[in-house]
């Protein structure tokens, strides 16, 4: 009899691109794999390798008044009695969370049957939720050696293992980055995570119209923005003369990003496992006013590598930032050095030491 895997990830391309490459891989392995995941998920995991997907109620806490944190725990409480009664239908080997609350409900479920979990943190900070959750979880897959917040008690039970990344980024790892040569295009890639950014959408049109001409008209620019957006970056770049393709999402976005000769983004966990898994320079510009601050750690750690560079939002104006894009678009040795230390710190075996780890906790077989 097949055994079964459920992936718990809430459903943003940060949690469900590492979810689906175990996803991929676990398949290759003979292995069944369904999803758990929130109403978020449609856009991003539409075609998730999965035998089934399961919406399961569940919510973040966002205020800390009595009535907020009352409305949040009762849908935590729904989702918790909903996947309860997934997993006595799936019955699954093994439940794996991704992070984020849309997994507290199926992994505290799992705990109460009795059913073997693993936790996969993507950052270099433990978030809120799988703090919590590694107080139980059998066993807690890293993506960094060191993970601040991971409680001395889950130190036992946690194995490095990267932070996976999909069949789509690994088929583009052996493609050379190839700097641009003179009078070249110059092709930017500019994305904001799976969300988009209002931040981008703003001030990228108005940095790179203050680039001089000549650089300015070798540029294409593709960049990711809000569909609210759209009509305003495109607007802006047709009037800076500037060629550009605007939409809300690229599902072609591995492809891209190898072609890119420099990529300007925020600094999720996904975002950079793919940059460094494919091997291309970024400026990363990490979202600010985040809790944990995870994203700037994570672009400090790109940055301490020589696969980019750092820079806080607060500091950002239209004129800095396109005197350094005139910087390191004028220096390919410069861009070509930063894409070598990038594609250094990618981890393509990630994906296969997570599946191992989950293997390790499946029940035999018994059929």
């Amino acid at each position: 009899m097949t055994q079964t895997i459920l992936l718990a990830a809430g459903g943003t391309g940060g949690h469900l691109f590492p979810a689906t490459a175990l996803a991929q891989e676990l398949t290759r392995r003979g292995y069944a794999v369904e999803l758990a995941t929130d109403e978020r998920a449609e856009q991003y995991g539409a075609d998730f390798p999965a035998r089934a997907v399961y919406r399961v109620p569940s919510a973040t806490f966002t205020g800390r008044s009595i009535g907020a944190v009352t409305r949040t725990l009762s849908k935590l409480a729904k989702g918790y009695f909903r996947a309860r009664r997934l997993l006595e239908m799936v019955q699954p080997d093994v439940v794996v969370g991704f992070g984020g609350y849309p997994t507290l409900p199926p992994l505290m479920a799992a705990r109460s049957l009795a059913i073997p979990t693993v936790l996969h943190e993507q950052n270099a900070v433990m978030g809120r939720a799988n703090r919590l959750l590694s107080r139980f979880a059998d066993a807690i897959a890293l993506s960094f050696a060191s993970t601040k917040h991971l409680r001395r008690r889950a130190e036992k039970r946690a194995v490095v293992t990267g932070n996976p990344v999909r069949d789509a980024v690994v088929a583009f790892r052996d493609v050379p980055y190839m700097p641009p040569e003179p009078a070249g295009r110059l092709l930017l890639l500019i994305f904001g995570g799976s969300q988009g950014a209002r931040f981008f959408s703003e001030m990228m049109p108005a940095a790179l119209e203050k680039m001089p001409s000549p650089l300015r008209w070798r540029l294409t620019v593709v960049q990711q923005a809000r569909p609210e957006d759209l009509d305003e970056v495109r607007d802006a770049y047709r009037k800076a003369e500037i060629t550009a393709h605007v939409a809300p999402f690229f599902v072609d976005l591995p492809e891209r990003l190898a072609n890119s000769h420099l990529v300007i983004s925020r600094a999720g966990a996904s975002t950079v496992a793919e940059l460094t898994a494919i091997g291309r320079p970024a400026i990363l510009v990490p979202l600010p006013h985040a809790i944990d601050n995870d994203q700037l750690e994570n672009a400090r750690r790109l940055e301490d590598n020589g696969g980019g560079w750092c820079r806080h939002q607060s500091d950002i104006t239209a004129e800095r930032l396109a005197a350094e894009l005139e910087r390191l678009l004028s220096e390919p040795d410069l861009l070509t050095k930063a894409a070598d230390s990038s594609k250094a710190m990618g981890n393509v075996y990630a994906v296969k030491k997570l599946a191992d780890l989950v293997e390790d906790l499946a029940k035999p077989d018994e059929g």
